[in-house]
């Protein structure tokens, strides 16, 4: 019993320790000094050594600008303790006393005191930094390094150097740091990247750019081609970073990963001559059979969004053939995915394309793998007008992957069902409730159609343009363009002048884009441009014209001064850190 009414006694004892010293925190949090001082006063006397309280004591005393009060706590702790980071306390007190002299005289006090041990620039440093007198911290780190030349401060001082505006300095120092501790890496390129994204970053990212190739031209390390690699990665070159991740290969061929996350990424960023160069570097020089299976997926995807109709019986070949070669198994699932939608979406057989999924779904597969097959079966049945089937698995995967990306796609994917079979009420709800997704594409995709749904219905009532509209997007859905084209054209002619003008405008340049009609595309966009200056589909116009005059024309002076209106204009718009991006490469600000 006495045992344990001692644990209880300190349980206790601990409990209102911690209440004591939240108390005090809130004091001092509210500006209330004085009851602060009192309550860590208080807790200073069971805790004698504690460097937090006294600080917070000192620090009240200068809130109250009662600065001989928070000398005198110093200069008792200092003659107790003979802590030297004690002086830098003192010197920065004379300094909010504006008495620059004596706040001098301190500071090198503190600063002779590595002269007397090079261990005291840990805490005299540590102080100068934590009060942002800059020089001073980087004298002393400077002082320990010449007393003690093991010690190594690069990645303090660096940081130090990125505040005082001394990117240059910094980044050298990041870099030695760097190359001597590699598992430091990861750490010194968050720090870099988070000058490589401020609005004047070009300078900057020149500087790295530069520094780190005359490194590698020095040094044949293989770590200057992996940081370089990670550099142009950051700059959304990819192109770049393969010649690197390349070189890295020739030296060391044992792993393709990088490689192959490089070309995904380049895929997600639709830099497709970039991926498809990369995969195909892969299925060269790989005997993995995943890695094999991930090139060729990717490669037969672009292969067949690029096609014309007329190839699409030879693409036919080449896909079974594949599927054939490596087997039906879930290390193929990519590829059988791939086939099933190619068989519906490509050459409208949609029968096809559920038998393929039903005999994949016999597989051992995962629950991710599960939720993959069928969310392209639902997909099928949504091409079939099937909505309530496809619902059903769509709902099946949002409960069985609440919380996950899949999940929310499977939610959008519903959403859109419901917006497609004319449920807008429904529809309207499901994409409010996504609009705060955590993906970013989801959640634009989700504002677009709450927006098209939500205004449209504020104009009309009864919704019979946003029906036909509705009808539209669900033929582009069905991949049949021609026929969606004629729709919105009709919708055009009929609501003239309406509020669905500008989005029926936009959908038929998108859809003029995915027939190969570029010039058919810019008129619309231009329409817009010309007619819609306040309208919500401005940014778009400008950016899809861009985007053609860039990739499609090669007609670089339109497109750069279309990036540009967007830059200029439209800073708010989802597509301004791409126009900027695209802007700054036609300008040549990227070139090496």
């Amino acid at each position: 019993m006495k045992k344990i009414f001692l644990v209880l006694n300190l349980f206790l004892s601990l409990f209102v320790f911690g209440q004591n010293e939240q108390l005090a925190m809130n004091y001092f949090d509210k500006g209330e000094f004085e009851k602060a001082i009192i309550s860590f006063d208080d807790l200073l006397k069971n805790q004698p050594g504690n460097s937090f309280y006294f600080q917070k004591i000192v620090e009240s005393y200068q809130q109250l600008q009662q600065y001989d009060n928070a000398e005198k706590r110093i200069q008792e702790r200092f003659e107790k303790f003979k802590q030297p980071s004690l002086l830098v306390e003192l010197g920065y007190n004379y300094q909010l006393r504006k008495d620059a002299a004596k706040a001098k005289k301190y500071y090198e006090q503190a600063i002779d005191k590595i002269n007397e041990n090079p261990s005291n620039v840990y805490t005299i440093a540590n102080t100068f930094e934590k009060k942002v007198l800059l020089d001073y911290a980087l004298e002393a780190y400077k002082l320990g390094i010449k007393l003690e030349p093991k010690f190594n401060f690069n990645y303090q001082m660096a940081v130090l150097y990125g505040q005082q505006g001394n990117t240059d300095q910094m980044i050298e120092m990041f870099l030695d740091e760097a190359f001597a501790n590699p598992n430091s890496t990861i750490m010194i390129q968050n720090q870099l990247s988070r000058f490589m994204t401020e609005e004047a970053e070009e300078s900057f990212n020149t500087s790295l750019r530069k520094a780190l190739l005359v490194r590698a031209q020095k040094n044949q390390d293989i770590f200057w081609n992996q940081f370089l690699s990670w550099f142009f990665v950051q700059q959304k070159d990819y192109s770049k970073a393969f010649i690197q991740e390349k070189a890295i290969y020739r030296r060391d061929p044992e792993s393709f990963s990088n490689i192959v996350n490089l070309a995904e990424l380049a895929m997600e960023e639709n830099e497709e001559e970039t991926a498809r160069e990369i995969f195909a570097f892969v299925l060269e020089n790989t005997q993995d059979l995943d890695l094999q299976i991930t090139a060729h997926y990717y490669l037969m995807e672009a292969k067949i969004k690029k096609a014309p109709e007329k190839d699409y019986p030879a693409l036919k070949s080449e896909l079974d053939l594949l599927v054939k070669k490596y087997g039906v198994s879930p290390y193929t699932l990519s590829l059988q995915l791939l086939q099933a939608h190619f068989a519906t979406f490509n050459l409208k057989n949609p029968e096809e394309g559920k038998a393929i999924l039903k005999r994949t779904l016999e597989l051992p597969l995962s629950k991710y793998q599960t939720a993959d097959v069928k969310m392209e079966l639902a997909d099928i049945l949504l091409y079939e007008e099937k909505f309530n089937q496809a619902l059903i698995y769509y709902s099946q995967i949002e409960e069985d992957l609440k919380n996950d990306a899949v999940g929310h796609e499977a939610s959008l994917k519903a959403a859109k069902t419901s917006y497609f079979k004319t449920d807008f009420e429904w529809a309207l709800k499901q994409f409010r409730e996504l609009k705060s997704a955590s993906t970013q594409l989801i959640a634009n995709d989700a504002l677009e159609l709450f927006l098209l749904i939500n205004d449209n219905t504020v104009a009309d009532s009864t919704q019979v343009g946003l029906k036909k509209f509705a009808r539209g997007d669900y033929l582009l859905y069905q991949n049949k363009n021609k026929e969606a084209l004629e729709q919105f054209q009709s919708i055009l002619k009929e609501y003239k002048g309406q509020d669905i003008e500008d989005e029926t405008l936009l959908r038929i340049g998108q859809t003029y884009e995915k027939l190969g009609d570029f010039n058919a595309a810019l008129s619309q966009y231009q329409i817009i441009i010309d007619n819609y200056k306040d309208g919500i589909y401005i940014d778009e116009a400008l950016y899809f014209s861009a985007e053609i005059y860039n990739k499609q024309l090669k007609d670089i002076e339109k497109a750069k001064a279309l990036y540009e209106q967007v830059l200029f204009n439209h800073e708010d718009s989802i597509y301004f850190v791409e126009a900027r991006k695209k802007f700054r490469q036609l300008r040549g600000d990227a070139n090496l």
